[in-house]
């Protein structure tokens, strides 16, 4: 009902529109109402009408952003309370490993582990339970594991350039887990997660995020040959654009320069797209499409010339995770260490 009036094609007069008008005539009201104040709550205010946040009616703003690890914490002792849990378990561990998470998430989260535990016949939930049920809210339902031997190692490859790549640049994330068991939409993931919290990304950071995430074209190709890649980076490749295009127009972190080219909400009405007008003219829609692929070329020449040097390291890895099907982060880790020097990680924040 508090959605803009007159947003859609050639104006507007439906029932919601004259709801708001009477909201708003109440809301002004002519009586003396002390002492009422008025709460509603959205999460889409982008769409609010503007005379919903004049002076008078909602004009006070609290942002309710997804709690901290401080947050989180205090959020997961409550949703603990009534379970059984292993004294293995520890809520602050997984208060770190579940940044983003908001209040619906943790509560669903603890619950998963809860029907886990149920279902393994366990008298208490563990860390087992918890780490599948953060793998299924994050990525969704578990699926079958892949028998097909080509198919299974070529997945093998394409996960382990994204975690190889990761692991050999010094600004990103530290891998947690390689798994070749398919969840959701994807038919093997890779997981990288954060030492701290981190509200500022770097420029390098950002680039380093570009160059993990085309690691596993990159391994297609250095191993398969051009002629076999799959679509499996489809999903990488509008991420890795996606940034791209964000540091150029957004960020001013291009040879551009420091402006702000595109705004950070895109419009939401029809009728608002059909008068939008372009915020910049098409020589520069030219240079940033020149600046986006450029960007793009360079992070994946970093991460070809990663896997080309690492590639008796990815041949040892890979025999290893067709045999277990998921490695750990520290098994990865070691394995690689045996080949090459690992850099020392920063801290940033988390990315799959």
């Amino acid at each position: 009902m508090g959605r803009q009036r007159g947003a859609g094609i050639g104006g507007g007069n439906d029932e919601r529109e004259q709801t708001l008008n009477q909201i708003l005539t109440e809301m002004d009201g002519f009586e003396g109402n002390t002492g009422v104040i008025v709460i509603a709550a959205t999460n889409r205010p982008d769409v609010l009408d503007t005379a919903l946040l004049r002076p008078g009616r909602f004009d006070r703003q609290i942002t309710v952003d997804a709690p901290d690890i401080k947050g989180r914490l205090q959020v997961l002792k409550v949703h603990a309370r009534g379970k059984k849990i292993d004294a293995e378990v520890s809520l602050e561990a997984i208060a770190r490993r579940t940044p983003g998470f908001t209040g619906a998430d943790l509560s669903n989260l603890m619950n998963e582990a809860a029907i886990l535990t149920a279902r393994r016949r366990k008298d208490a939930m563990t860390m087992a339970e918890v780490d599948a049920a953060i793998d299924r809210v994050i990525a969704g339902l578990e699926g079958k594991a892949l028998t097909d031997g080509k198919t299974k190692r070529l997945i093998a490859y394409h996960e382990i350039g994204h975690a190889l790549v990761g692991t050999m640049l010094p600004d990103h994330d530290p891998v947690q887990k390689v798994t070749l068991i398919p969840r959701g939409q994807a038919a093997g993931l890779t997981w990288f997660a954060p030492s701290e919290e981190q509200m500022l990304i770097s420029r390098a950071q950002i680039l380093a995020r570009i160059t993990a995430a085309l690691g596993g074209r990159a391994a297609e190709d250095a191993v398969f040959g051009p002629a076999e890649v799959t679509t499996g980076a489809g999903g990488d490749l509008q991420q890795v654009t996606g940034m791209a295009r964000r540091m150029v127009t957004q960020f001013g972190m291009s040879d551009i320069g420091p402006i702000s080219l595109e705004g950070q909400n895109a419009e939401v009405f029809l009728g608002r797209d059909l008068m939008v007008r372009s915020e910049y003219s098409e020589e520069i829609a030219a240079q940033i499409d020149r600046k986006v692929r450029e960007i793009v070329r360079q992070c994946y020449q970093q991460a070809l010339q990663l896997v080309c040097e690492n590639r008796v390291a990815m041949d040892r890895i890979a025999d290893v995770l067709v045999e277990k099907e998921t490695l750990s982060g520290e098994e990865f880790r070691q394995i690689l260490a045996e080949y090459t020097a690992l850099p020392v990680k920063e801290a940033a924040m988390p990315q799959l």
